[in-house]
């Protein structure tokens, strides 16, 4: 008896072997080799560089083709000698390295760099919301580019981690550029950073409680500054403070504490960042007229706009201007100081994802297959997918899963 049922179980078994199995939905994944371009920055001293030559060596050895402009590395103190020895192919003109299918840039391409990429490649770069327009928009749909912006890439925890690098970077230099300018040196109130035995400190106002927070409040307090931080997210103001393991002030943006707070301060830092790029304005016209007299303020926020009424957009060439007789700093690619750091930050983040598009057979099953990566599109084929930035300049939005779903659905894709 026992014999037979053994029999009939393992006969079941096998027959059971026959039927379909259910299995999940997977995206086709197949290793496919890219070719990048790496033009010349031609912003005003921005000096970055999205791959290092350890970067490239790991490119082209995962059997990728990377061509960089002569003279991309320089700014950032890589030769060409270095990127020629880690495998990339050196050419001589901004045209030759805008026809590769990505197109990888820290700044945004101009206008006229646009027209040089072949219809329907990947740009990949910032977007600095404040410098947009609409016609930059619809050159981009006109060529149908697919464009990918750093800032909104999100990683598989949901942080941005292009964002919070360069803000850690920001955050460390900020006080650096605040001593500058604090001196007597350079015409500030000639006060020291943060503060000696007997003599009161110098007082700090940061407003937002985000990664560059963070590390400027780090700096100025190992300096013995007074700090104050202002955000209306509290979850952020505690996660900073246990971050820093201190007991400082911080503040949701009450407008009469954060008032008296600016009117005393020596310093001012805007770091607050809105979750849909518009730029959020949070000290008046008239707060900054009240201010000290050449008092500083640094307005990391800038390139979404900034979040005091009286900035504007400077550069490193001309990085201030006074108003009110208080110093304005508004440079916005402020990590662009320590191009080098910066340079070897971004190559920690592009290099895993670049291999990556290439094991999922290119830019399109990657976008596809990671969500994180998705959020960083702006524009897809001739659509605008950034809804925010869509009505921001009063143009039509795509939403692109169904973008891709009805490529994919009609071959189209």
């Amino acid at each position: 008896m026992a014999e037979k049922m053994k029999s009939e179980l393992e006969a079941l078994a096998q027959e059971a072997a026959l039927y379909p199995q259910e299995k999940l939905l997977q995206v086709k994944s197949s290793s496919s080799s890219l070719f990048i371009g790496i033009p010349k920055e031609s912003e005003i001293l921005e000096n970055r560089i999205a791959l290092t030559p350890e970067s490239v060596s790991v490119l082209v050895n995962n059997g990728n083709e990377v061509w960089l402009e002569a003279g991309a590395g320089i700014p950032a103190k890589y030769t060409d000698k270095e990127y020629s020895d880690a495998g990339a192919k050196i050419v001589y003109s901004p045209e030759e390295a805008f026809k590769a299918d990505i197109v990888l840039k820290v700044e945004p391409p101009t206008l006229d760099e646009l027209k040089t990429m072949k219809d329907g490649k990947t740009l990949m770069s910032a977007l600095q919301v404040a410098k947009l327009g609409q016609p930059y928009l619809e050159a981009l749909n006109k060529k149908k580019i697919t464009a990918i912006a750093f800032e909104f890439i999100e990683d598989k925890g949901g942080s941005r981690p292009v964002v919070r690098a360069m803000s850690e970077i920001a955050g460390s230099t900020v006080m650096l550029i605040a001593a500058e300018y604090l001196s007597s040196v350079n015409h500030g109130k000639g006060i020291i950073l943060g503060g000696i035995t007997g003599v009161p400190p110098t007082k700090v106002v940061i407003i937002g409680a985000g990664t560059v927070a963070e590390y400027a409040a780090r700096t100025a307090l190992g300096l013995g500054a007074e700090v104050k931080i202002f955000d209306n997210r509290l979850y952020k103001l505690r996660r900073l403070k246990q971050n820093l393991n201190f007991q400082l002030y911080t503040s949701t943006i009450n407008a009469a504490a954060l008032k008296k707070a600016v009117h005393d301060a020596d310093l001012v830092i805007g770091a607050i960042r809105s979750e849909d790029g518009k730029s959020l304005c949070i000290v008046s016209e008239e707060m900054v007229a009240q201010m000290q007299p050449n008092s500083v303020i640094i307005d990391v926020s800038i390139d979404q706009g900034g979040c005091f009424e009286t900035s504007h957009l400077t550069t490193h060439s001309q990085p201030v201007f006074k108003k009110h007789d208080v110093i304005h700093y508004c440079v916005p690619n402020i990590a662009s100081r320590v191009a080098r750091t910066a340079s070897n930050a971004f190559s920690n983040i592009f290099t895993p994802t670049l291999l990556a598009m290439g094991n999922y057979g290119g830019v399109e099953g990657m976008i596809f297959a990671k969500d994180w990566l998705m959020k960083g599109v702006y524009a897809y084929k001739g659509s605008i997918t950034n809804e925010p930035i869509a009505r921001k300049f009063g143009m039509k939005h795509k939403d692109l899963k169904l973008l891709m779903y009805a490529g994919l659905k009609y071959g189209k894709g």
